[in-house]
């Protein structure tokens, strides 16, 4: 069902902002000199107002990347502004590519509308699809879920 109320919903879901980010390493070196400042940013991260959710991925081999949500643009600021991320970036940046070879940040914003049923949905609890699909830009209606038989 389609809806803008989403307090019933997970607080992954809640989030209105998204953090997406990779870091391509030098080697094992940098990665293990990594973990020493990193463990100590995710705990800070997680005791943060307004963080939702996150998740580190891998890429080999020397790549890895996070996947964070905040309940608003401003706590996801917030958070680059901590003690332990900015340490974490100025090691990653501030000796050329000594640590670190490549690296990037990416920060979406939700929109208001999304799709929520059962028991996330704030409106009543019912398990049920959306009648048509949301438009395309070039549309000025979507088609209908269910095909007529």
């Amino acid at each position: 069902m389609r809806t803008s109320d989403f307090s019933q919903a997970p607080p992954v879901a809640q989030a209105t902002a998204m953090f997406v980010g990779a870091t391509r390493y030098r080697g094992p070196r940098s990665i293990v000199v990594l973990t020493m400042t990193w463990f100590r940013m995710v705990r800070q991260m997680k005791r943060l107002e307004g963080y939702c959710w996150h998740r580190v991925y891998w890429e080999f081999p020397f790549t890895l990347g996070t996947i964070a949500f905040f309940r608003d643009r401003d706590a996801l600021l917030k958070f680059a502004r901590t003690r332990y991320h900015r340490q974490l970036m100025c090691w990653v940046t501030d000796h050329g590519t000594r640590n670190a070879t490549g690296g990037y940040i990416r920060l979406y914003t939700a929109e208001a509308d999304g799709y929520s049923n059962g028991v996330w949905r704030a409106e009543g609890d019912p398990m049920a699809h959306i009648e048509t699909f949301t438009p395309l830009s070039r549309e000025s209606a979507g088609p209908p879920v269910h095909h007529p038989s």
